[in-house]
This record gives C-alpha cells, structure tokens and sequence, in this order.
C-alpha cells in the first residue's frame, strides 16, 4: 500500500512538472457568450485541480460566461502568478495567502462591496490593502499534531505508560512525555516510531520553516498587539520552538542523517499505515492518508504545544487561502468575476462541490445556516476545542518565501549536525529584520 500512495502521489508531481498549462483549461465553449465577459482563475490548490474546473464548467452552463482556470503549486506558485499578471490576458481572479498578499498590492481590486466579504462570519478575517479590503477568505484550514487514536489507546492500556487519557494531553511537558514513552517502547506497540518522518526534501520543508514557525510567530504578534507584519521579532519563543522541532527529530521514525531526501510522501505513508502516532500536518493533506489503514473515526487532533504559558487553552492553528481580484482586468471582465465568486457562495450545487468533493471549510455565514459543513476529520477535530472556547492559533504574516526556506535550511542543518541551533534563532530573528527591509 505503501508503494501505492508513492506512485500516486509521483503521477500527480509529473503532471504538474509539465507546466502551468498542463493544469489549464478553458471552459464553456459554444455555451460562453463574449458579450458577458470573461473569468479567468489561477488557483494553488492544485490538490483540487479538478473539482475547481468542474465548478467552472457548472458556472459557464449556468451563464454562459467562460472562464479559464489553471492551477499551479505553491512552490512555484508566486513566480506563475507574476507571470501571468504581466500579460494581456491576465487572471481575473486569483490565490493569495498572508505570506505573500503583500508582493501584490497593485493588483488588488477593493472586495468591500462584494457579497462574499459582507457574508464573512469575521470580517477581520479579510486581507486590508491600505483602507480597502484586498482579499477575501473562502478556503479555512486548520492544522496540528494528527494522531492515531488506536495506537494512543494501546499506549494507554500499557502498564509502563505515565499518561492514561489523551484529555490530559494539552501542553508540551505532558506530550513529550507521550512520545518518549511511545519511543522507547515503540516495537511494544509495533510502530516505528512516535513522530513520522520530519523530512526536509522540498515537498516537505514548508512544514517546519512554515507551519511549525508559525506557532511561536503567532504568540510573538499576540505579545506586540500587531496584526500586520512586525518590522522585528524578538526570541522570546526561540527556546519553545527548539523544545518541539527536538520533539520531532528525536522521537521519530527516521534518523537526522536521512532526513534531507524524507519526503511529504514518507510522512503521509508511516501515518497512514499505522507505522507512527503523530503527523504534523492540517486539513489540506486528509486526501493523502484516507482510506488507507488509519480510519477516519481513528483520526484526533492536537494543538502544537511549544511550552508557552497558558497553552492548555489553545485549539487548533487556523490559516486561510484568499480570492483576489485583479483591478487592471476590464470592468466586465471585473463583473463577470463578480457573479463567478456569487456562484460558489450561493449556489447550492457550488457549495455541495465545495464542500464535499473538495472538503473545503468554508468562513461564510451562509454556508454554515445551510448546512454546508465538510465531514474532513480534521476540520471536525477543531468542533471540541471550540465548544470549550479554546483560542485559536491564527496563521499571521511572515516576511517572505525566502524567510520560510532559509530557516527551514538551518533547521536541516541543525537536525544533521552540520549546523547549531545559533544559527537557526538567527535565520529566524536576524532573518526577519532583513527580509522586512527587502520586501518594503
């Protein structure tokens, strides 16, 4: 099964290798009226490649307006976007995140009118450029420490186990506690090991310089009171983040030395076939470990604790994928863009899409009153977190693309033993201060 998920997951880099236009199509054909404008999407969740064109050909069906839709990956992402805004014929709408919203602010068209921000559960949820709202959420994600609830029961019904009841597992000192124990007793449990593989080939890297920086990122903004980008950051949570990323490399089924050339694809295997209790990851990756040997039902979510004072109340990171649109397209190009985004938010065959073939969680105010709620098990691992009230751990700017892979490089250097954690704070606070400078 193992060799399944790897060549699944090889066709599908393949394909993508080809290029932008590999992942393009144009939709409607003699159903589009060029009287009505045109839409054209350049998406990044090249996950949902397919789903995205079939909601497009849904719409043009609809309205007879066409639109064109091309995904590209995230790596590659921002370059294909600077790419096609260049051109005559550029995107009419497209993908942001916080990381790179700030690269792109003379595109924006101002979505403070537009139905999907008025219908917002928080509208501070969307992305301001200056006084105008430059981008709107439409995909939630969240993410943490997935784990397999049938290897923590065997770990709990073990006579050696200090911990007996995954409630009592909400901070740092009570999980290392957890994955030493699961370590050293692991052939006990037949596993390989506590912790997947914290690979660093590029298909993985973004999980420690991205993901996992975010958690000490998000309580350095909550102690500036900022939610826009910080021109510094101090490293008060230095030693936290040395506390989890330690987690992950000791108590782990890999050793340091291999973990260079680990990929996402060895992470979402060991999980997924019940070779290891935790994976670091989030909503987007459940299409790669379902239907394997771990049920759904077997699937629980943790916050990533880091040691921080008052974690026992965290829940979940949360982080968002944005629409933007682009100002420089012609007014009824700009309409017929406009109706597009009404449709995935009002239609009801749009939202059944969304929501159940893409798994998306949606932040809108009509989706949750029509019941449009997606069944992904870890979206609905964050349900019990918030009927307690648990704070979310909010996604936040970081500098830049080059700020995630230097740090993530440290890391590995670290890991490896060719590197010290000296030169990992520096990538991460000196790396900040000197990447705000470049991107302002």
């Amino acid at each position: 099964m193992k060799k399944i998920i790897k060549a699944t997951a090889a066709v599908a880099a393949a394909g993508l290798s080809l290029g932008l236009f590999a992942a393009c199509g144009s939709t409607g054909g003699s159903n589009a009226d060029s009287d009505k404008g045109h839409v054209y999407f350049l998406s990044m969740k090249v996950e949902q490649a397919d789903q995205i064109r079939e909601l497009a050909d849904n719409f043009t069906a609809k309205t007879g307006i066409k639109v064109d839709v091309a995904t590209a990956s995230s790596d590659t992402y921002e370059q294909t976007l600077k790419s096609e805004l260049a051109k005559s014929e550029a995107p009419t709408v497209f993908d942001v995140d916080n990381n790179d919203f700030l690269n792109w602010t003379d595109y924006y068209a101002d979505m403070s009118d537009t139905n999907m921000y008025k219908d917002l559960t928080k509208q501070e949820y969307a992305m301001k450029n200056g006084d105008e709202i430059g981008a709107v959420p439409y995909v939630m994600e969240r993410y943490g420490i997935i784990y397999n609830k049938a290897i923590l029961q065997k770990y709990f019904d073990a006579d050696w186990s200090s911990v007996k009841d995954v409630e009592t597992i909400d901070n740092f000192d009570t999980l290392k506690t957890v994955a030493d124990e699961i370590q050293a007793h692991k052939d006990d449990l037949g596993i390989k090991g506590a912790f997947t593989s914290a690979g660093f080939d590029t298909s993985s890297i973004k999980r420690f310089g991205d993901q996992l920086a975010h958690v000490p990122v998000y309580y350095e903004y909550r102690d500036q009171g900022v939610t826009q980008l910080p021109a510094t950051i101090s490293d008060k949570y230095i030693p936290n983040f040395k506390k989890i990323f330690d987690l992950y490399i000791t108590d782990s089924t890999t050793p340091a030395s291999q973990l260079s050339s680990a990929t996402m694809d060895d992470a979402n295997s060991e999980f997924a076939l019940g070779e290891a209790a935790f994976l670091q990851n989030g909503t987007w990756g459940y299409s790669q470990i379902k239907d394997q040997d771990v049920p759904d039902e077997d699937m629980g979510v943790l916050p990533i604790y880091i040691g921080t004072e008052g974690e026992e109340k965290a829940g979940l990171t949360v982080s968002f994928l944005y629409f933007a649109m682009n100002k420089n397209a012609s007014e009824k190009d700009q309409k017929a863009t406009r109706q597009f985004l009404d449709y995935i938010l009002q239609d009801d065959e749009a939202r059944k899409l969304v929501t159940d073939e893409m798994g998306f969680e949606t932040p809108f105010k009509s989706y949750a009153e029509n019941g449009y709620k997606t069944t992904n098990p870890i979206h609905r691992a964050n349900d019990a977190y918030a009927a307690k009230g648990d704070y979310d751990i909010v996604i936040y700017p970081l500098p830049s693309t080059q700020w995630v892979m230097s740090l993530g490089n440290a890391m590995l250097e670290y890991a490896q033993g060719t590197g010290d954690w000296d030169n990992v704070a520096s990538a991460f606070v000196d790396g900040w201060a000197s990447e705000y400078k470049t991107t302002h």
